[in-house]
Order: structure tokens, then sequence, then C-alpha cells
């Protein structure tokens, strides 16, 4: 049986140690099992191994979820932010977090669905076992994102404020979304899909070893249509094939030192240019390293999502 935490720690203050402060700056309320539609006037603490599930819950205060934890939060709303540890799990949905989000390395993920938060940042995995994961669907990030590890996905009506920046991810992928600033993905293992989009800032894709896909007709994965690009798009020293096709860039396309070399389709409305490899270069790199195919991976989430609840749900109501 799992032992349950003091549903309020008090911290710092100590009878004629030290000076009284006001009690909800000192207060942490710990979380294990459901909760509905209450005020909870301090921080928010998930343990380690344990479960939370929330539906109409405010929090006043910022949110940790420690290693292994889970918190699973429906219609609710997040005034602090929220800092997630190694194998812990957060799964937002129609819930409006006001603060940044962090997932630590390792962490196993985040899963935004129709809900907004400020920043949100992905830690390097490091030296961790776990690959993490950021899926937004429907979602808007006030801020900035910025992944360093595991599987980027914005989906479905997606849209940041700020910048989406990716450096060593599994892939890093944007359908149907708006990004405001630039997008920049570099490194990534099996390189980036970008469909029925649109990229304010310029786009940069560079070392990706998977391939790079710019609209509909490749290889990686299915879509329906191009994007919108509002300055420079380029990509350069990837691997596994580069398509171009279906897209509207504002500014100059830069395709080289790919391997084999980009596909441009003639279909692209390229405002300001194309800078390719010159033929003898473009004609030493025509061998491809065969792209590996997008699957669904959101199962990941929806498998976590459903342990969790099951757990929240056998401890009983959590004392908020």
């Amino acid at each position: 049986m799992r032992k349950r935490f003091p549903s309020i720690v008090a911290a710092g203050v100590l009878a004629g140690l030290f000076p009284a402060v006001p009690a909800s700056a000192a207060l942490v309320t710990h979380c294990i099992g459901t909760g509905g539609a209450v005020t909870v006037p301090n921080d928010l603490y998930v343990p380690a191994g344990e479960s939370c599930a929330l539906t109409g819950t405010i929090v006043t205060g910022n949110v940790s979820v420690a290693a292994g934890g889970n918190l699973v939060i429906t219609g609710g709303k997040l005034s602090g932010d929220v800092r997630v540890a190694g194998n812990g799990y957060l799964d937002v949905s129609d819930t409006e977090v006001a603060g940044p989000v962090v997932l630590a390395a390792g962490g196993y993920g985040v899963y935004l669905k129709e809900a907004t938060t400020g920043a949100v940042t992905v830690r390097p995995k490091g030296t961790t076992t776990v690959d993490s994961f950021l899926y937004v669907e429907g979602s808007t990030v006030t801020g900035s994102v910025n992944a360093q590890a595991g599987e980027v996905r914005l989906d479905r009506g997606s849209a940041v404020t700020g910048n989406v920046s990716s450096t060593g991810t599994y892939y890093t992928d944007v359908h149907d979304s708006f990004v405001d600033g630039t997008l920049s993905v570099l490194n990534s293992a099996t390189g980036s899909v970008v469909c029925g989009s649109s990229v304010r800032g310029k786009a940069t894709f560079a070392g990706n070893l998977g391939g790079v896909q710019l609209g509909p007709n490749g290889a990686l994965d299915s879509c329906a249509s191009g994007g919108f690009y509002g300055k420079d798009v380029s990509v350069t020293s990837t691997t596994g094939g580069v398509t171009v096709d279906d897209n509207i860039i504002d500014g100059a396309l830069t395709a080289t030192g790919n391997t084999p070399v980009a596909q441009i389709a003639a279909n692209n409305r390229i405002r300001r240019g194309v800078v390719i490899d010159p033929p003898a270069a473009a004609a030493a790199r025509s061998a491809a390293r065969p792209a590996t195919p997008r699957t669904d991976d959101t199962a990941k989430a929806d498998e976590r999502r459903t342990d969790a609840v099951q757990e929240a749900t056998a401890a009983g109501p959590a004392d908020l």
C-alpha cells in the first residue's frame, strides 16, 4: 500500500526559531489521487512515483511533478510554472498554464491538447535512458519552444508566439500550425517534416540525418499541402533526402550540401531565388540514405495517461 503524504507541508516556520511569514508563502499541497473544481491557494507537488488527476482545479502557485510522477489535468488553471522531473509526465487539456513548462532530462513527456502555456523547454537527454516527447495539439504556447531531446510534434492548429528551436531531437515536425518567430531544426536523428504550416521568421534545417520534407510528396510523412515561410529558408548538410514541394517562401531558399541533392518542385513560389550546389558538387552527392517514414507515436501519451488516471482513481480523493 502506498504511503499517503500529508496534504500540507509547512516549511520554514518553526515556533521560536524563525520570524513568522504569511502562510501562503510557505505551503505546498501534495496531490495523490483525484481532485475537482477547487482552488489550491499555494504550490502543488506530485510526489515521486505517484499520480494526480485533476478536473476543473485552479492552482495559484507553481506545480512540480517529482521523478516518475504523473499529473493529468483537464479544464483547469495553473497560475505559475510547471516543472517535471525525470520519468515524470504532464498531460494538460483544455487548461491554462500561465507560466513556463520545463521537462527535465529523461522526463517521460509533455502532452498539451487545446491548452495554453508559457514557454516550453525539453532538456537534453544526457545520460538518462528515457527518450522524452513533446506533443502539442490545438494549443497555444505563449513564448518559445526549446527542445533538445526526443520527439517533438506541433499539430492541429497549434500556435507558438515565439521561436521553435530543436537540437538533437529524434524528430521535430510541424503540421497545420503557426510559428510567429523562427524555426530551427538541427541534428535530428530522423529529420523534420513541415506541412500545412506558416512560419513567419527564418527557417533553418541543418545536419539532420533522416531527411527534411517541406510540403507533401515526400518519403517521411503524408500531408495535403505545403506551407508559407515569411523569410529565408535554409536546408543544408542533410542526409536521407530533402524535398521542397508546394510552398510559398517570401525570401530565398538555400539547399546545399545535402546527400542526395534536394528535390525542389516547380510548384514552389520562391520570391528571392534559389541557391543550390553547382552541378559537379551535386553529382558527387547522389547516393541516398533511406528515409524513415513517420509513425504515430502519440499512443505513448495515451498509455501513460490511462495508467495515471487509473492509479489516481485507485488512490482516492486527494487532500486538496
